[in-house]
């Protein structure tokens, strides 16, 4: 094993049993916890699109669009609750591997190529003084942010699960002594 390989296995190592040992430190349960409120603030700004038929929504926005949506938006209140409201990484870090963190990176792909927005609509639910914070974004500008998305996601997919294992590993390890 090359020396990079070894850094590499101890650095994972040194990260789970961190984690196995500790809670989550306050300032990720406050970012949990502000992740968690701007979830609930897009449901709602996006139920509001939906209720008062802005045209952010458009024709293409059925069941099966409406139900990733807001689906990947339940996934991340999940994932953000469980870490940041209730100081539960081990359990977040769960739901991600089994298909939290799968689940939005599918729903992305389909919203996105479907693309069920028009986002000239996006600032029409806020007051007009406020209007100006994101009548900036452009439908490529969404794009361009979804494929990010995905991006992240896959990297996440990988990551979760390795984490969760060397945390899982550690906290055996930790029981045993």
């Amino acid at each position: 094993m090359s020396l990079n390989q070894t850094e590499f296995q101890d650095d994972w190592f040194s990260r789970a049993r961190t984690e196995a040992d500790k809670g989550v430190p306050t300032n990720e349960r406050a970012s949990g916890v502000a992740l968690f409120l701007v979830g609930v603030f897009l449901g709602l700004y996006f139920m509001l699109h939906q209720v008062w038929s802005t045209g952010f929504f458009t024709a293409r926005f059925g069941m099966l669009e409406m139900f990733l949506l807001y689906g990947s938006l339940i996934a991340w209140l999940i994932t953000s609750g469980l870490e940041g409201i209730f100081g539960q990484r081990l359990l977040s870090r769960l739901f991600d591997v089994f298909g939290g963190i799968l689940f939005i990176a599918i729903s992305f792909i389909w919203l996105l190529a479907i693309f069920p927005f028009e986002f000239i609509h996006f600032a029409d639910v806020l007051p007009d003084f406020l209007r100006f914070l994101v009548q900036w974004m452009s439908n490529d500008i969404a794009r361009g942010l979804m494929v990010i998305g995905i991006f992240v996601l896959a990297i996440a997919a990988i990551y979760s699960p390795v984490a969760y294992k060397f945390v899982r590993i550690e906290r055996s390890k930790s029981k045993r002594n």
